[in-house]
């Protein structure tokens, strides 16, 4: 049993960049795709031939939406992987602590850290804030709400899951946002070329390779349509009540939630204060100085909250 109880099952996690090299693989074969199906196969020769005043204009939206939803997406996306989710500052410690302790708590605290206790499961309190975390790997302390990422063997700011923090958190959930809803209009656009195909026999003389990527395109874009609804339906409930995946056991083991300060706010705190900003994978200057969770690492919790 100790020897089980030594094993870290998240050293396997370094296997997921692969996977994820794999995946954004997978997905610029779909895009890729469903850009050939949308823009050169259905809509694209409607809009440079004609076919009706209404049809050409119906084509001219069609890719107009199209091609801003893909450059949203591709933005968001960089925006995700070029972001630092958010680094601990060297030799970090709660501004608390450094008031109220002195030379010799100060080495019995790193003494009492000195054991590998990085990837034990956390207490209420402990996730919550009221007693000193230190990451035994990085060699320093740990804010409220950071983890140590397996994967990048680094700890992380508000770490919702790898590679995604409190500083990237907003363009990594606009991502999914833009990519379910260009999802959800390539296959409204591409189920009447789909349905044509099967009625009108004259459609049956283009070659064969047209209509395998006409339908790979319409059934990848169906199956990850419902994949990504899956997957707002779980971080949505998570960002209107301001918690991280990883914070789902602390919160559900807590009588109120300590960071939940109601919709608007929990919302403010990812998205910014300015509404106008927040379908774009931007923050504007005053928000980046003033709001704390931003950057990471001091949050505003609730006075009321009971553990």
């Amino acid at each position: 049993m100790e020897c089980l109880r030594r094993v870290n099952p998240f050293r396997a996690c370094a296997g997921l960049r692969f996977l994820g090299y794999l995946m954004l693989a997978l997905v610029a074969a779909i895009v890729a795709a469903s850009y050939y199906a949308v823009v050169v196969y259905a809509w694209g020769p409607i809009l440079l031939h004609g076919g009706g005043r209404g049809s050409v204009a119906a084509a001219a939206t069609i890719l107009v939406a199209f091609h801003l939803l893909l450059a949203m997406m591709l933005w968001c996306y960089l925006m995700v992987v070029f972001t630092d989710p958010g680094s601990v500052p060297e030799n970090w410690r709660r501004a608390a602590e450094e008031d109220g302790m002195d030379v010799n708590n100060s080495t019995a605290i790193s003494n009492y850290f000195a054991t590998d206790n990085v990837n034990r499961p956390l207490s209420v309190s402990e996730e919550q804030g009221h007693t000193p975390r230190y990451c035994s790997r990085c060699q320093n302390g740990k804010p409220p709400r950071c983890h140590h990422c397996s994967v990048c063997d680094r700890c992380v700011l508000k770490m919702d899951h790898h590679c995604v923090g409190a500083r990237n958190y907003k363009y990594f959930l606009l991502f999914l946002v833009y990519t379910f809803s260009e999802t959800l209009l390539d296959i409204s656009v591409l189920l009447p070329s789909f349905i044509t195909y099967f009625q009108d026999e004259s459609r049956r003389s283009n070659s064969a390779s047209d209509i395998a990527i006409l339908f790979i395109a319409f059934v990848l874009n169906l199956v990850f349509a419902l994949s990504l609804l899956c997957f707002l339906g779980i971080n949505m409930p998570l960002v209107l009540s301001n918690t991280t995946s990883i914070e789902v056991y602390a919160r559900k083991n807590s009588r109120s939630w300590k960071y939940d300060l109601g919709r608007r706010k929990n919302l403010e705190q990812v998205f910014g204060t300015k509404k106008l900003l927040w379908f774009l994978p931007m923050y504007c200057t005053e928000d980046l100085h003033n709001i704390t969770a931003i950057q990471g690492i001091e949050f505003p919790t609730r006075s009321d909250a009971v553990l």
